[in-house]
C-alpha cells in the first residue's frame, strides 16, 4: 500500500489474499494445483479448476496451467493420467501401473533376405516354375494382438538354426506327388501357449516349407533369427 501511495496512487500495489484459487501480483493466474478454464474470465469464481491428477497414474499433483495435463508415468496417458496408453496393460504395481504388452512372434518366419537363403532359390524356382507367379503372402503379419493371440492354438518364440541341403544325405528335399518340401531345423526357445493336445515342445523340431512357397519367400525365413 505504501508503494501505491508513493507512486501517486498510480502503480506499485500488490494484491493480497487472492480469491478463487488465483495467485500472482494481480491475482492474474491460477495457483499451483489448478489450471485456467479459458471459457471464464479470471475474476470468475470457477476460472481455476483443480488438476485432479490420478494418485497412481500421475507422477505429481501439479498440472499444466493452460491445458490441465498432468505429468504421467511411463505407459500412462490421459489428461489426468487415468488410463494405460496403447501397447500397455494395467499392472498391480503403484510404481509402474502400466507395463508393455509382451510381443508374441509368429513361427511363420521373419523378414530377412540374406545369410544363405538364396543359395538354392534358383533351383527351387526352376523346379516349380511359379516364382514369377507369386501372389500376396498370406502370412504377412509379424505381430499378434491380444485378440488374435487368444484365438491361436499355440504361440511360440522360435529360431531357425539350420537349412538342410538336398544333397546332405537327409530327406531334406522330400518329394510327395511331385511336390518338394525343404526341411529346416527350428529351435523352440519359449512356448507362450499351446492347446492341451499339442505335441509342440521346447528344443529342436523340424519345419517343412514347400519349395514353391520358399521361392516366393512366403514365409521369409532367415537363419539364426
Amino acid at each position: 500500500m505504501e508503494l501505491y501511495k508513493l507512486s501517486g496512487r498510480v502503480s506499485g500495489g500488490v494484491c493480497l489474499q487472492c480469491r478463487h484459487f488465483t495467485a500472482g501480483r494481480h491475482c492474474h493466474y491460477c495457483r499451483e494445483g489448478y489450471y485456467r478454464d479459458p471459457a471464464r474470465p479470471i475474476q470468475h469464481r470457477k476460472a481455476c479448476k483443480p488438476c485432479d491428477c490420478h494418485p497412481i497414474g500421475a507422477s505429481g499433483k501439479t498440472c499444466n496451467q493452460s491445458t490441465g495435463q498432468c505429468p504421467c508415468k511411463d505407459g500412462v496417458t490421459g489428461t489426468t493420467c487415468n488410463r494405460c496408453a496403447r501397447g500397455y496393460q494395467q499392472s498391480r504395481s503403484h510404481i509402474a501401473p502400466c507395463i508393455k504388452i509382451p510381443r508374441v512372434v509368429q513361427t511363420q518366419g521373419t523378414a530377412g533376405e540374406e545369410s544363405g537363403e538364396h543359395e538354392d532359390d534358383d533351383d527351387e524356382r526352376g523346379y516349380d516354375g511359379r516364382a514369377d507367379q507369386c501372389g500376396k503372402c498370406r502370412a504377412s503379419t509379424k505381430r499378434l494382438n491380444l485378440n488374435k493371440y487368444c484365438k491361436r492354438d499355440y504361440a511360440i518364440l522360435g529360431r531357425i538354426t539350420d537349412r538342410h541341403k538336398k544333397n546332405d544325405g537327409s530327406p531334406a528335399g522330400t518329394s510327395v506327388s511331385g511336390s518338394v518340401w525343404i526341411r529346416f531345423t527350428l529351435n523352440v526357445d519359449f512356448i507362450y501357449k499351446k492347446s492341451p493336445n499339442s505335441r509342440i515342445r521346447r528344443g529342436d523340431v523340424f519345419l517343412y516349407v514347400h519349395s514353391a512357397d520358399l521361392a516366393c519367400r512366403c514365409p521369409k525365413i532367415k537363419p539364426n533369427r
